[in-house]
């Protein structure tokens, strides 16, 4: 088992993909024993699939999974988790809206707590995409009743035990810390940076993160209600 496995879904980001490795390599190279970085090719129409093998094929340190057609964000990650071999499994984002060498200011709250949520203080989104996030975070927390500041922050850092325990269905990803505290794990939040798209384009808008993320947030807090918690008395 490596140290660390740094997990990013792709979709059409044929301009970041050689950024994002770079920039993935210099932040936890010479940082940790050992490390890989899990792409997940989630069924793109560009010339991304072509720029990861290539990557594979030049660092023996990328691994690169290539879905058949576009699945979703939930499962690129879920596939990534599943597949990578980390005893401590990252999250970001392709797009280096996220810094991977925040990674690091995550990483001291391991192993005090078994998930670390980066929190995105100043975002160089847009307005609306800002506001919108803030009601979508509201929201979430009080149709789950949790307290998670930034749930869509693409930083994240867990445990193997956590990414093991997750069984998720689509649109889950907005909601792991979440369904980390479900499954009885520490959940904490820190500050990261944030920074411009330089190339591409998003491909979440704020319509089809509300609705659906409201339906997915009704479900979760339905679950959370009915978690199974019980203790065995001594003899």
């Amino acid at each position: 088992m490596v140290k660390l496995s740094v997990i990013a879904p792709i979709y059409n980001e044929e301009e970041n993909i050689l950024l994002l490795h770079e920039a993935i390599t210099n932040a936890v190279k010479n940082k940790v024993e050992s490390y890989e970085i899990v792409l997940v090719n989630d069924g793109s129409r560009d010339r991304s699939a072509s720029i990861l093998n290539d990557l594979a094929e030049r660092d023996a340190a990328v691994r690169v999974i290539h879905f058949v057609r576009n699945c979703g964000q939930t499962a690129a990650i879920y596939a990534g988790m599943k597949e990578s071999k980390g005893e401590l499994v990252a999250l970001i984002d392709a797009d280096l809206q996220t810094d991977p060498r925040d990674i690091f200011k995550l990483m001291p709250y391991i192993p005090n707590m078994d998930f670390v949520n980066g929190k995105r203080v100043r975002r160089k989104d847009t307005l609306v995409k800002k506001v919108s996030s803030r009601i979508g975070n509201g929201v979430r927390n009080w149709l789950t009743g949790d307290e998670i500041y930034d749930t869509g922050c693409p930083m994240k850092l867990m445990k193997r035990e956590v990414a093991d325990s997750y069984y998720l269905y689509e649109g889950m990803h907005r909601f792991l810390p979440t369904l980390a505290k479900i499954n009885g794990f520490k959940v904490i939040e820190i500050a990261v940076s944030h920074q411009e798209r330089q190339h591409g384009v998003s491909k979440y808008g704020v319509f089809n993160r509300a609705f659906v993320g409201l339906m997915d947030a009704i479900v979760i807090g339905w679950l959370r209600k009915r978690v199974i918690r019980y203790q065995i008395r001594g003899q």
